[in-house]
């Protein structure tokens, strides 16, 4: 008998014991003891049955309890198993269908702000987030600013600008396309210790026709500091980056697209005023000569006729030297046509230029002043070509120059170049600056 039942059955002065051990399927689950302590007893045999019945049952009820409570595990088992199935088709249903909502804005509206502003609130609220924000960035200047923005508990970053080269370690891996969450070891002072995930918003570059750039942006979504973003949710932020990189893409080649039809729409007026401009100026020199031979047919004397003949002969003239002008403009669009080269004294050239346009100087009280050294050099080029372009920017000086505005016509020679600077006290804005050389520009309300 071990030591520990001698003590119990001295302490109980037990004099007659009976033990039945409870078993099941081989296995001692425990004992029953049923003892005497007034004296002892030689126990019968129908008493050790009795024992072993009540053993037997002991057993039967431990297995059944344990099936029982193995039975509630499995169904709390599976119980919490629906619970989290359902959970993640809800999850699922709800990511779903705020990647739809997005979708549907992408597809109806070609205002980036519109999608961008309601991708930052629907992974906000979808999510369960202290705050997202999107951003765009300037590659050219390095910057990144923070153009929407929708907390919770959180205040707002909405407009901060972030120099790029600041944070390398962040903003080289948004640049090659990659996205990674951290928790930041200092407390930010706004917003204390946060969670962050940050995801670029950029499109492939094999698809980026009409983008300066394949990264546009990215998306930065906060959370509590002990919070980790999962692979679902991670892939739910992938694909709303990809649509908000599609709906800036399609804006900005819609802009582009309108900014290209409004400017063949300005081209297109330009050359139906150019046109306009060059029937006009054809058909005023065959009105003059039409008008010039009716009076010479009706002149009374040699000295009108030969004025009239004066008339004809510079009309036609002048129709002959618009018609040169338009082939020469053919020849031109097409990189075509003969240049003819004659060397010439320059000063004696230029003045016989300028001659024809002092009266029309004076007629319209403008003052015109010549600075022509008399040690020009001798120059050899197209003078036909020069005459026209001086002649052009002669005239546009005379019409677009005021009353009593000083019009200075200044030629020099420096390093084999010979130059000429046309200036009168007409501005052109510095908005028109750039357009002044294009086909049939013609500068509004000058």
């Amino acid at each position: 008998m071990p030591p520990e039942v001698r003590s119990l059955v001295q302490r109980h002065q037990i004099k007659a014991a009976l033990v039945t051990p409870i078993l099941q399927d081989d296995k001692l689950l425990g004992l029953i003891c049923a003892h005497v302590c007034a004296a002892p007893r030689q126990w019968k045999e129908v008493e050790a049955d009795l024992l072993q019945q009540l053993a037997d049952q002991i057993a039967i009820a431990i297995a059944q309890s344990e099936l029982y409570q193995q039975a509630q595990q499995l169904n709390a088992d599976l119980e919490e198993k629906v619970r989290q199935r359902t959970e993640e088709v809800e999850r699922a249903l709800n990511f779903e269908s705020m990647l739809k909502r997005i979708t549907d804005r992408v597809r109806d509206s070609l205002d980036e702000g519109q999608i961008l502003d309601a991708a930052v609130r629907e992974l906000t609220l979808v999510l369960e987030l202290s705050g997202c924000n999107a951003s765009l960035y300037d590659l050219d200047q390095g910057i990144s600013t923070i153009c929407y923005d929708y907390t919770n508990s959180i205040p707002t970053y909405q407009g901060r600008v972030a120099q790029m080269d600041r944070f390398p370690e962040i903003y080289s891996q948004l640049k090659d396309g990659l996205y990674f969450q951290f928790c930041s070891l200092l407390p930010n002072p706004v917003r204390g210790q946060v969670a962050m995930l940050a995801c670029p918003i950029f499109v492939d570059p094999d698809s980026s026709q009409g983008m300066d750039q394949a990264v546009l942006g990215d998306l930065w979504l906060i959370n509590h500091r002990d919070y980790e973003f999962n692979e679902d949710e991670i892939r739910l932020v992938q694909q709303v980056a990809n649509q908000c990189a599609i709906a800036i893409r399609q804006a900005r080649l819609f802009q582009a697209s309108q900014a290209q039809v409004k400017e063949l729409e300005k081209l297109n007026r330009l050359k139906d005023d150019f046109l306009s401009t060059v029937s006009h100026e054809l058909r005023t020199p065959i009105s003059n000569v039409k008008m010039a031979i009716h009076m010479l047919k009706n002149a009374p004397d040699e000295t009108r006729r030969q004025r009239y003949l004066q008339i004809l002969e510079a009309e036609s003239t002048r129709e002959a030297e618009l018609i040169n002008d338009l082939l020469d403009l053919q020849r031109l669009e097409v990189a075509a046509g003969p240049v003819t080269l004659e060397t010439l004294p320059l000063q004696r050239w230029l003045l016989a230029l300028i001659e024809p346009f002092k009266t029309r100087i004076s007629h319209r009280q403008q003052r015109f002043e010549v600075n022509c050294p008399a040690d020009l050099q001798p120059m050899t080029c197209d003078f036909g070509m020069l005459q026209r372009i001086l002649a052009e920017l002669m005239n546009n000086a005379c019409k677009y120059t005021a009353s009593d505005h000083q019009i200075t016509l200044t030629v020099w020679q420096a390093d084999n170049f010979t130059v000429f600077q046309l200036q009168n006290q007409a501005q052109i804005s510095t908005a028109e600056l750039p357009h002044i050389f294009k086909k049939f520009y013609r500068i509004p309300d000058a």
